[in-house]
């Protein structure tokens, strides 16, 4: 193919890469930060070219780079190849979270290069094999597809089986249907250790009333992975653990005859196909598209929606509920330079400044607006609709409500507490904008871990609410607020240092700033 192709990571999966584009001829480079791995390699592939970084490989004449390290270097490996505007097949995940992942396909388009994603099963034989006969028409409507992936052991300590396994089904799913599920549901059970699934079923709802189930577990007395697809003429099943990995196309299924359900038992048929190596056909394809703009199979935006139905499912998989999926793609435009962990979920129709971080097990929900370099922090909750400033930090355990406003530099300490209505009841429900009170915090201001903040109320510049304090008026600004329900105990400087007792001006000692008091209100006049 006389292609010049370097791979990044020379580790289990790796060894793969290296070994199948040795065998195309293909072979020209190898990346890897162990250099006790590269001396091994060089030792079977002695004309190639080692890097222990990628910096020192990005601008030789390579055509192209495969990355098979691990899933957390994923993100900025792919970016600085795509930025030095070179082809890239990445292996599965993309990214850790959605919005990195569209940032990369986005990069990609912007810099009409090829990324391509290493869902391997999208280009074995059998899967091509039943797609066309999907395609054809040879089992009527397509109605409904399981898969189970099944085994004992590869037990991981940082991803549950849904990550682990799922993700190729989810993949096979996508190019069988062409279109991304309505809603996703999903259960499981954590035997091993409580954090972390060891087995999950996941029903996915797709337009046409074509629907899924996807069974994963590492708990299970035998390997097992087969795929079934049911269609209104017939049926296909394949067991890829098996050791003849045939295709049956069954002509069964159920008609209507006079209103009557009658079953249909036609002959069973094995469908011939080419059995060639998966990983072969995905490298070869990935050659014979490094001088296009894009691939069609297992690309960029392929990618983003195997990795949103991914956290649909693992939001699911926490919440007990069914998790609704938009058709339409999952961001209008990637979030730039924002953090957001895994295990945080981001709804759609969100805007996030540059430079923001979300940490663990957060959620911001649609139609909000978080500024630029704020924090938010573990089990942080903020509902619809909410308008947040820049460099806004968010403690642990806080739920921000619909209503709530916060301005520039607010501090919300950890476990303190908004609210959005001064009446709730259950049995008579309050939902919506119409009975939210709103709550202003304006800027500078600092609240204390486990203080509550009664809705309707507007929170001054720089006040200071103390710790355990309850809030039930405005506060004035500069105001440092103590007690239930919360008084005014003195004055605060926008620096937070606590001013002296004064009678008409004062000077913080900190910073310099001086205040006038006029009328219970403190005023700015000026440094000194």
């Amino acid at each position: 193919m006389n292609r010049k192709i370097c791979v990044v990571g020379g580790g289990r999966w790796g060894k793969n890469h290296i070994r199948t584009l040795n065998s195309l001829g293909c072979l020209t480079g190898i990346v890897d930060s162990d250099e006790n791995v590269l001396r091994e390699l060089k030792k079977i592939y002695t004309n190639v070219e080692t890097y222990t970084n990628i910096k020192d490989a990005v601008d030789r004449d390579y055509d192209g780079f495969t990355v098979a390290t691990p899933a957390e270097t994923h993100f900025d490996i792919a970016k600085y190849i795509l930025e030095h505007k070179k082809p890239v097949l990445v292996e599965k995940p993309l990214a850790l979270t959605v919005h990195r992942a569209v940032k990369l396909d986005k990069l990609s388009r912007d810099n009409g290069m090829v990324l391509m994603v290493g869902h391997v099963l999208l280009f074995h034989p059998a899967i091509k094999k039943i797609k066309q006969l999907i395609d054809s028409g040879k089992i009527g409507k397509l109605e409904y597809l399981y898969s189970n992936r099944l085994n004992l052991g590869t037990v991981r300590t940082e991803e549950n089986i849904l990550w682990s396994f799922a993700p190729h089904d989810i993949a096979i799913f996508q190019y069988f249907i062409g279109r991304k599920p309505l809603e996703v549901n999903s259960k499981g059970g954590a035997f091993l250790q409580s954090h972390i699934h060891d087995t999950t079923m996941t029903m996915l709802k797709y337009p046409d009333n074509i629907v899924g189930h996807i069974f994963v577990s590492w708990l299970h007395p035998f390997k097992e992975q087969r795929l079934v697809v049911i269609g209104s003429k017939g049926m296909l099943s394949f067991e890829d653990s098996s050791e003849k990995k045939e295709i049956f196309f069954y002509e069964k299924g159920i008609d209507w005859i006079q209103g009557e359900p009658v079953k249909r038992d036609g002959p069973t048929e094995v469908i011939e196909y080419n059995k060639s190596m998966p990983l072969t056909e995905e490298l070869k394809y990935f050659i014979e598209h490094l001088d296009r703009s894009s691939c069609e199979i297992s690309n960029g935006q392929s990618a983003v929606e195997v990795l949103e139905i991914l956290e649909k499912a693992t939001q699911s998989l926490r919440s007990k509920e069914a998790i609704g999926i938009k058709e339409e793609s999952v961001v209008a435009k990637p979030f730039i330079d924002v953090f957001i962990h895994p295990s945080s979920f981001v709804d759609n129709n969100v805007e996030i400044g540059e430079g923001t971080k979300i940490w663990h097990f957060s959620h911001v929900q649609s139609h909000t607006k978080i500024g630029r370099k704020c924090s938010l922090g573990q089990n942080v909750n903020v509902g619809n609709n909410v308008i947040i400033g820049d460099y806004v930090k968010i403690q642990n355990n806080v739920s921000v409500y619909e209503g709530v406003i916060l301005e520039d530099y607010v501090f919300c300490g950890p476990s303190m507490v908004f609210t959005n209505i001064k009446d709730p009841r259950c049995k008579y429900p309050q939902r919506g904008s119409k009975f939210y009170l709103k709550t202003l915090v304006k800027e500078g201001a600092s609240i204390g871990a486990n203080a509550t903040i009664i809705c309707g109320n507007t929170i001054g510049k720089h006040a200071f609410i103390a710790a355990g304090a309850i809030v039930t008026k405005d506060v004035s600004d500069y105001a440092l607020m103590v007690g239930i329900p919360s008084k005014r105990k003195g004055w605060v400087c926008g620096c937070g240092m606590i001013l002296p007792s004064f009678d008409n001006i004062v000077i913080c000692i900190k910073c310099g700033l001086k205040y006038k008091l006029k009328e219970s209100e403190l005023l700015v006049l000026q440094n000194v």
